[in-house]
């Protein structure tokens, strides 16, 4: 069977961004002195910037910018420093990966691809990548096709690829209902989480499991990474076809300038390799890097410990909350033991919670275990491929579910009020968190310059030399520090990415604060087909009228009645800012 990825198998991972020192010493510096003319901008703002004539536009304004300031903090503080895990060689037997004295055996491994509605072909490329992971010691691998589908044809699949099939009467907790019924049934030391779309590389193993030699290691994350990606055309390529032989020498010249531009790729900024190889990969000096699900590897004992003591905790928290109510000492000691007894047997035990974001959910319980407390790990290295979305209803389903499934977490099981974690734990969970309450005040920095543009109301006191003394340092420097903190990644689309997401957070904040509960459907594998304009509805606004009210402002100037040529070209270099952001999508 053929699919539109075929074209694209021989593609090779990126390698990972090579760790140099005298760049990461620069980002701290400039980092540094970023913060420092930051926080004199922001303090200038508030005690002698503000339009008090227009304090309705100027307070949301210098909000926005506080918070905003507040989350470039955070930031600095994940990207400040890359520490990677030792890698050690592939253990040979369990003794190698545990501290007790057990017989020397095996290493048994059950790898996991959980499916629902995905064409049991695609999952069968993925079973067959399975099934090619080598290792250079005696090792049981078991692959299991968790099919929440129940569909005939997928079990056709597993029993033609000799794999073993698994599904159940129910779809109950969804994809973590799925996984903790497939731990019922396997007995595996450790677990691959996989998609139906991963298919991991034969060195996944080998690569990854020598972290496990520290027994306290309870998973190790591996880069996501998207080998579908449209590579889009180079510049003046493009430019030719529509303008010719003067296209062309315009697009070599800008390429001249500004380096090589490939018009077209990645077009809905899907490339994990930011993610993965700069914000998580720097959260491992604080052991802080999270499970991001597919392309995991998570020691079994770790998962049932933390589901044991999560179990445990439950059954106590709904006990306690209605013996509390019993006056008598002896007669709620005895209410307790009753309740507790009956709970235990209503209780489910869930080792992946029930919840849209169960990957990073367990991460925090791991993180948080006082007792244990369990590490994790970010290989650095891409061991396995996977697809991208296709479209932009696939795309919105996707970053729908990381929002809205990470603040629903925020809002019901915050990490940040968790006994266990580690202070610089804690501050990395609340960058992650942080980040999806940006939708707020990127919608105000996305108004503001549309509302000055069309009224000639300043949120500042002045476009004067102040305000242009106090601001520059502070943007310039900022994007220098960003350069050397993302050394070998192009910044700019992911900053333009997080600015044009603002509909998707502010929906996720809505639903979240409301109680509604987070959906939990699957993202598909394959193009939708269909016009979803409506999904970018409001970036189109934007756009819309920050191009007319730099046309009406132009006017304004042209004929005399704005007269502030500095507020009209800030305004324009900020409003054309919003609308190259907004473009992509």
């Amino acid at each position: 069977m053929a699919f539109y990825f075929d074209k694209f198998e021989d593609r090779k991972p990126p390698e990972p961004l090579p760790h140099s020192i005298p760049v990461e010493l620069a980002y701290q510096f400039f980092a540094t002195v970023t913060l420092v003319f930051g926080g004199w901008y922001i303090y200038w703002r508030w005690t002698a910037s503000l339009n008090y004539d227009a304090m309705w536009f100027a307070i949301p304004l210098v909000v926005a910018e506080t918070f905003a300031y507040i989350g470039l903090v955070l930031f600095t503080s994940n990207l400040w420093q890359t520490k990677d895990y030792k890698k050690r060689p592939p253990p040979e037997t369990i003794t190698d990966c545990v501290d007790e004295d057990l017989p020397a055996r095996p290493i048994v491994v059950d790898v996991f691809f959980p499916t629902y509605d995905e064409d049991p072909e695609l999952v069968r490329l993925s079973i067959i990548d399975g099934k090619n992971v080598s290792y250079p010691h005696n090792i049981d691998i078991f692959i299991h096709v968790l099919d929440d589908g129940k569909r005939e044809e997928m079990r056709k699949v597993a029993e033609e690829e000799g794999v073993n099939y698994i599904t159940r009467e129910n779809n109950v907790g969804f994809k973590a209902g799925n996984l903790r019924n497939a731990m019922e049934q396997t007995h595996g030391d450790f677990i691959v989480i996989c998609d139906a779309d991963t298919r991991p590389f034969p060195t996944f193993l080998e690569h990854t499991l020598g972290y496990f030699r520290d027994p306290d290691v309870a998973w190790v994350q591996t880069p996501q990474w998207f080998f579908d990606i449209p590579e889009g055309e180079r510049l003046p390529k493009v430019l030719n076809k529509k303008l010719g032989g003067f296209g062309k020498f315009f697009g070599q010249a800008c390429e001249a300038v500004l380096g090589k531009i490939q018009v077209g790729r990645d077009p809905f900024v899907n490339d994990p390799k930011m993610f993965y190889d700069i914000i998580q990969r720097r959260r491992n000096g604080a052991n802080a890097a999270f499970c991001c699900g597919a392309g995991s590897i998570h020691r079994r004992e770790a998962v049932m410990q933390a589901a044991l003591k999560g179990f445990a905790l439950q059954v106590d928290e709904e006990v306690d909350q209605f013996a509390a109510e019993v006056d008598d000492e002896a007669l709620r000691d005895d209410l307790s033991g009753m309740m507790k007894h009956q709970a235990l047997l209503e209780t489910e035990f869930t080792p992946y919670k029930f919840h849209v974001s169960e990957d990073i959910y367990t991460s925090i319980v791991l993180h948080s275990d006082q007792d244990r407390q369990w590490k994790s790990v970010l290989h650095p290295d891409v061991e396995s491929k996977m697809l991208s979305p296709q479209d932009l209803e696939s795309w919105m389903v996707q970053r729908f579910k990381y929002a809205g499934g990470t603040l629903d977490i925020a809002v019901n099981d915050n990490p940040l009020m968790m006994k266990g974690m580690t202070l610089r734990q804690r501050a990395m969970y609340a960058t992650t968190i942080y980040s999806y309450f940006g939708g707020i005040w990127n919608t105000i920095f996305l108004v503001s310059p549309i509302i000055y543009l069309f009224t000639g109301i300043a949120p500042v006191s002045a476009y004067n030399f102040e305000f242009f003394v106090h601001i520059l340092p502070f943007l310039i420097l900022n994007e220098i520090s960003t350069m050397f903190g993302t050394w070998g990644i192009n910044g700019y689309q992911g900053k333009s990415s997080y600015l044009s997401f603002f509909p998707v957070n502010l929906r996720a904040i809505w639903t979240v604060m409301k109680g509604e509960k987070i959906k939990f459907p699957t993202t598909p594998k394959e193009r939708q087909e269909g016009n979803f304009f409506h999904h970018v509805i409001p970036q189109f606004l934007i756009i819309a009228l920050t191009a007319l009210g730099l046309v009406y402002a132009g006017v304004g100037l042209f004929i005399g009645t704005n007269e502030n040529l500095y507020g009209f070209i800030t305004n324009i270099l900020w409003g054309l800012n919003n609308i190259i952001a907004m473009s992509g999508l």
